[in-house]
């Protein structure tokens, strides 16, 4: 066993995000009386794609971006909506839809079985996060998530692993491997933080100059032959 530790992004690594917000967007809207069109849902993705962005990059708190764009959202509508409410609701569906991504419960099971120690590291809502995991099949694998408002730094500062070390005293760059499928984040953070990394490239992006990938997969179940 090459890596007993591994920390596992969520979003889009493990589980579906874009499919699972679709859903919630859709929940939201039919309980605040809002068109759900394909034009809404791409104003939207817009406005939440810049405010995360712009949060990735340290210049806002997540507390901001969840409520600021439904205040930006309902603005560029012309609805009179309760734009905290609208977030509410977005989030509580959030939390309780999850679809996995292809290969991603078989690979964990595996991976817990072989004896190797799982972790989720995220940036995502605390709240939706562990409830999404409540609700995931297999979310019991997981020995602990490290959720960046709780820990008081975001991905990928180093501040935020280390957090993580803190938690998890053992882990070491030689015992430790981070898997997820955002440069920004998740593979610029484990740079930040000394620890090597697999970055989850399905769509076969181009590999970035300036940053070390000691891993790329296309495939969740290539990992199996690295760790």
């Amino acid at each position: 066993m090459r890596y007993p530790y591994l920390l596992f992004d969520a979003d889009d690594t493990l589980f579906d995000f874009s499919q699972a917000s679709a859903r919630a967007f859709s929940i939201m809207c039919r309980a605040h009386d809002i068109p759900d069109t394909p034009e809404i849902r791409q104003l939207y993705r817009e406005i939440n794609e810049v405010l995360w962005t712009a949060f990735d990059q340290g210049e806002v708190t997540k507390e901001f971006v969840t409520l600021e764009r439904y205040v930006r959202f309902l603005r560029a509508l012309g609805l009179e909506r309760d734009p905290a409410q609208c977030n509410r609701d977005y989030l509580t569906a959030l939390g309780q839809v999850v679809f996995p991504l292809p290969h991603a419960e078989e690979v964990c099971r595996t991976l817990a079985e072989r004896g190797h120690r799982l972790y989720i590291v995220t940036n995502a809502v605390a709240s939706v996060q562990r409830s999404r995991l409540r609700n995931c099949p297999f979310g019991h694998l997981f020995a602990g998530a490290f959720i960046s408002e709780e820990a008081g730094a975001s991905k990928p500062s180093r501040a935020y692993y280390d957090y993580v070390r803190t938690q998890l005293h053992a882990i070491t760059a030689e015992n430790t491997l981070v898997i997820g499928d955002s440069l920004s984040t998740d593979i610029q953070g484990a740079n930040n933080a000394g620890l090597p990394c697999c970055w989850f490239n399905p769509k076969g992006k181009p590999r970035p100059t300036g940053l070390r990938i000691d891993y790329e997969i296309r495939d969740l179940r290539r990992l199996l032959d690295i760790v």
